[in-house]
Formats: C-alpha cells, sequence, structure tokens
C-alpha cells in the first residue's frame, strides 16, 4: 500500500522512532527474562514486515498542510503502527490463522516452536494463539505509549488521544460485529457489512491517521471532519475490494490462506450479494467448514461468480471509490492535499485488478 504516498519521506523517521522504541522495550524485557526477550524480538519483526500505510498516513496530512514539527508527527504516526500491528495479530487469533506475508506470523512461530519441541497439535496451537494473544496486548498498550511521548501541548495531545482511542473503540465493534455474523443463518443486507466494514478497518486504517496529521498541523475542525469523512469512505472501500481479493485472490500474492474467510463464514458485502441468489443454499452448506478443502473452495468462488456476486461487489467498490474523491473536492480540502491524497484511490482499483 505504500506506493501510493512515495511522494513523502516520512517513512525513515518513523523508522527511527520504531527503532527506539523497540530497542527499549527489548532492553527492558531482557531484564526480566529470555523467553521474554524473544517475544518482543518476534513482535518487531512483526512490526517491521508492513509498509508503514498508516503512519504514512500521518505524515502526508501533516506535510501537505504545512506541519512543522515532523518528529512529533513521526512519534503519532509510529503509535499508529503500533495499533496496527496489534490488530493484525489479535485478527489472526479470531481468523485461527497462522501466517502472514507468506511467511509464519506470531501465532504460527511460537505453535511451530511447541510443535518442534514435541508438543500435539492441540497444545500447540493454542500455545501460539496464546502467545499472540500476549504479543498482541503490549503492542496495543503501548501505542498510548508512543501516543504519550509526542512533544505537543495538552489540548492536541488530547485531541490525537481521542483519535487513537475511537480507533481503537471502533475496531473493537466492528471486530466483534464481524465474529458473531456467522451466527445469524441468514446473512447481513450490504449495508449491514459496510457498517462493520467501517468498523473495523477505516477508522484505524485511514480515518483517524488522516485526521491525527490534520490535528498536528493545525486543522480546523471542519477540515478535519472532511478527512475523516473521506478517510471513512475509502477506507470501507478498500475493505470490499480486500474481502474480495480474500475470496478470490492467488495465495502467493495474498500471503494468507486463499480460503480463510470462506471457512470462516465471514460476512462480507460478497455473501450478502450472493445470498438472495438461487446459488446460496450450496454456498451455505459449504462455508464455515473448519476442514474445508481446496476443492471445495473453489467450488464456493465459482458459485460466487455465477451468482453474479463477484461482480455486484466490484461495482460496490467502485462506487464508494467515487464517492470518497466526491469529498476531496470540497473547497474546505487545499489543493495540494487534495492532489497528495487522490492516489489512494488506487488501492481498490488495484486491488480489483483495474
Amino acid at each position: 500500500m505504500g506506493t501510493v504516498l512515495a511522494h513523502t519521506d516520512g517513512a525513515g523517521l518513523i523508522d527511527e522512532v520504531l527503532t527506539s522504541f523497540f530497542a527499549r522495550s527489548k532492553a527492558r524485557a531482557e531484564a526480566m527474562h529470555p523467553e521474554y526477550l524473544s517475544l518482543w524480538q518476534c513482535l518487531e519483526r512483526t512490526t517491521a514486515g508492513g509498509k508503514r500505510f498508516r503512519p504514512r498516513l500521518v505524515m502526508t496530512a501533516h506535510d501537505l498542510l504545512g506541519g512543522s514539527d515532523r518528529v512529533a508527527a513521526a512519534t503519532v504516526a509510529a503509535a499508529f503502527e503500533l495499533l496496527h500491528t496489534a490488530l493484525i495479530v489479535h485478527d489472526d487469533v479470531i481468523d485461527r490463522d497462522y501466517t502472514r506475508r507468506g511467511a509464519p506470523n506470531v501465532a504460527g512461530t511460537y505453535r511451530n516452536r511447541a510443535a518442534a519441541s514435541g508438543s500435539s497439535t492441540e497444545r500447540a496451537d493454542h500455545t501460539g494463539l496464546s502467545t499472540a494473544v500476549i504479543a498482541g496486548d503490549l503492542a496495543l498498550s503501548n501505542a498510548y505509549r508512543l501516543l504519550s511521548e509526542a512533544d505537543v501541548d495538552p489540548p492536541t495531545r488530547q485531541r490525537l488521544g481521542d483519535l487513537l482511542d475511537e480507533a481503537i473503540v471502533a475496531s473493537a465493534a466492528g471486530e466483534l460485529l464481524d465474529v458473531l455474523a456467522p451466527l445469524d443463518s441468514t446473512p447481513q443486507t450490504v449495508d449491514e457489512v459496510l457498517t462493520m466494514s467501517k468498523l473495523k478497518t477505516a477508522v484505524y486504517s485511514f480515518d483517524a491517521p488522516l485526521c491525527a496529521g490534520a490535528v498536528l498541523a493545525g486543522a480546523d475542525q471542519e477540515l478535519v471532519g472532511a478527512l475523516g469523512e473521506f478517510g471513512r469512505t475509502i477506507g470501507t472501500a478498500y475493505q470490499v475490494a480486500d474481502d474480495l481479493i480474500a475470496a478470490f485472490g492467488d495465495e502467493a500474492l495474498t500471503g494468507k490462506t486463499g480460503w480463510g474467510d470462506l471457512r470462516e463464514g465471514k460476512r462480507t458485502a460478497l455473501i450478502s450479494y450472493a445470498a438472495g441468489q438461487s446459488q446460496w443454499t450450496r454456498i451455505a452448506e459449504l462455508m464455515s467448514r473448519p476442514d474445508l478443502t481446496a476443492q471445495e473452495a473453489t467450488e464456493i468462488r465459482e458459485l460466487l461468480a455465477a451468482s453474479g456476486a463477484r461482480d455486484e461487489t466490484l461495482r460496490l467498490a467502485a462506487d464508494l471509490t467515487e464517492q470518497a474523491l466526491d469529498i476531496l473536492v470540497r473547497p474546505v480540502i487545499p489543493q495540494t492535499l487534495r492532489d497528495g491524497l487522490k492516489p489512494l484511490s488506487r488501492l481498490v482499483t488495484d486491488r480489483m485488478g483495474a
């Protein structure tokens, strides 16, 4: 995702903040126990594997709005990267995924370690997932810690804290709805799925980082509000496209099991569209099977395509992207920032194969 923000050089500053943070954290951990140090090293590798997209949104908004304190901005940006790390580690636990970006994630690393030591499959799985919960908790709590280290005035600190808090609260709400949705035999409507996507992903990934950068640059509430609306809309479009990739994407490119969402019975816009079609009965029979096979996943994909759900989902993502671009042309958003954020639409179109 980072290529759309190539105009900003904030990634280097963000890495410096994170390197310093992990050095301090690992020193504390080593003083407690070698195993604790190992966990922090694993968490650092997880954080280092990302593209710094969310923190770079902070820097982009700050820089293009004329912000003057890039060190403070990089510190806040790093806090959002830790939040992202926390949420993906926990999300992998919820989804029972043991890989990310084509390699073992935190849960997978510790599951493999337990299995190598002779643990049963059940025990190894439990060890991996349990350790990932701990790692995610550490990343989440330290997002607040990093935010508190930004050298800003008290009113700005309060606004930033509110944004981070809102991001966490919204993400938890969206994750809860995502977990509970498969319990309902009748799939949610498309609007309900979009609300879930906005809460789970769009707020913390797009809305809050953009608003944080604007706040750091001294933007007024009208501009911050417009950026938040843009972020929520483009972020929801991104999640719709991402759910499509999760069902139809090439595992070699996504780095995750190609049918994980189908196995877990994830309720996405794709599924909502399919629910009203004749193919739904068979799709519902196959989905949510813990032992779903590659062949069965292929059958589900074929049925989803035949139902028209895939095409409808593509159109939905495109429509949401257009709505986001319409927000960008509002007079309250300066031209420089407008030009800098327009390329975010490629996050959606690229994932749709456009």
